[in-house]
């Protein structure tokens, strides 16, 4: 029997000086539908083929918010997992995936802030964002969609000792 089947990927917490993390508004998405009210996420993206985590971090965070000016605060231990809801699933990376595996990092953010660019990210890549703010640490798990929840209070549990400014 074959084990469940998720996509690779990582996840990006950016904290700015104050100790407060970037979060983006998911433009309106089919599978961001099922919950309204909690399109805020941090950055994540896919692991390329041959791509190292650390590498795949920061190339997703510069293709979703333009940002390159960052140090390495820390490497979450372990590698997170979510399970998309099914019908979610089926519509998703052509239904190979049941969610996604993700390896997280948390990012200080040394430039200034008219270096984020949500509209017109590096790389020509489509936004993935409509807006975008500096938010508490403690909010984060309940502004994502339910079905990530559980690895945004583990991200928050490894990484909230970071957030002071």
């Amino acid at each position: 029997m074959e084990g469940p089947n998720y996509r690779p990927s990582v996840g990006i917490m950016l904290l700015n000086r104050d100790g407060l993390v970037f979060v983006g508004r998911r433009r309106s998405k089919k599978q961001q539908d099922i919950s309204r009210g909690h399109e805020w996420q941090m950055p994540q993206g896919g692991i390329d083929a041959g791509e190292d985590p650390y590498s795949a971090a920061l190339r997703e965070l510069q293709e979703e918010t333009n940002v390159s000016s960052t140090s390495l605060l820390a490497e979450a231990p372990h590698w997170l997992t979510y399970d998309l809801p099914t019908d979610v699933a089926k519509k998703s990376w052509r239904g190979r995936f049941q969610g996604q595996r993700q390896k997280w990092f948390a990012l200080r953010f040394e430039g200034d802030e008219s270096e984020i660019d949500i509209d017109t990210p590096a790389g020509g890549h489509r936004p993935e964002f409509d807006a975008w703010r500096w938010e508490r640490i403690t909010r984060l798990p309940e502004l994502i969609i339910p079905f990530k929840r559980d690895v945004y209070e583990k991200v928050v549990a490894t990484f909230g000792h970071l957030a002071a400014p």
